[in-house]
């Protein structure tokens, strides 16, 4: 017979919700020490219930859940919700921003396989998309993908040619691809960073605080990032577009 344990109190994010019944949701979450996990928040759509006003995407969330111990339990019960306060909801594109991130976290994080550090990053670009720093969005985005694809193990050393395991030259040209991680730029590849940009990204990333630490390296290149990044994100979470990403375009076009 299966039994359950509780899971009480556990900070969190929804990431996303579609409905379960006429009066019930699936909610995928993001948790801090117990990574992405599936939850039914049952009567949740009734106007009566008190999860309704609670269940959001991009705001700190106390969660409590029950966790069936039966082989086959994908999806746990959702006891409990509580706001966790701190901010608003951001707005405009900033809010589209959040939900491109959330569509990262589900095509890349593997189910149950916590990630504290990213789970913090995560939790202070959020707080950055509901201010008034528009002039951050860009590198804080950036610095979030490279810490991202750190965590889900698919990021190369970047003070390392990833083929020879030759360091980076300061004043050398390299290129970060999918399928052959960083490697010396050819002459017309005008997206290439230099080795000491790469050196400082790198150092970033071992920082004890990375997304902070980073700012300052993607900052001063973060146009010639964006299409590098886009490459491995959209090839390990085999799409070509993210739904995010084209709906942003999509938007952009009737400007």
């Amino acid at each position: 017979m299966a039994t359950s344990k509780r899971i009480a109190d556990a900070p969190a994010f929804v990431l996303h919700r579609y409905d379960w019944s006429e009066s019930s949701l699936i909610l995928e979450v993001f948790s801090r020490d117990h990574g992405r996990l599936a939850l039914v928040a049952k009567g949740a759509k009734r106007p009566s219930s008190n999860f309704r006003p609670v269940l959001l995407p991009l705001q700190p969330l106390r969660l409590t859940w029950t966790v069936s111990t039966a082989a086959d339990a994908d999806i746990h019960t959702l006891k409990g919700a509580e706001w966790a306060g701190g901010h608003v909801m951001p707005t405009g594109d900033a809010l589209l921003s959040g939900y491109y991130l959330n569509e990262l976290l589900l095509r890349l994080l593997a189910r149950d396989d916590a990630h504290p550090r990213l789970y913090d990053a995560y939790a202070t670009v959020v707080r950055i998309l509901a201010s008034e720093h528009g002039e951050a969005l860009q590198p804080v985005l950036r610095a979030f993908e490279v810490l991202l694809l750190r965590e889900v193990g698919v990021l190369p050393a970047l003070d390392l040619q990833t083929a020879t395991r030759a360091p980076v030259a300061d004043d050398g040209r390299y290129l970060l691809v999918p399928e052959g991680g960083l490697r010396l730029a050819q002459i017309d590849e005008r997206q290439a960073l230099s080795g000491r940009q790469w050196r400082a990204l790198q150092a970033g990333l071992d920082d004890v605080a990375p997304l902070t630490a980073m700012l300052p390296a993607v900052a001063s290149a973060a146009g010639e990032l964006k299409p590098q990044l886009r490459q491995l994100l959209h090839y390990h979470s085999g799409l070509q577009t993210l739904r995010t990403r084209q709906m942003m375009m999509d938007l952009q076009s009737l400007l």
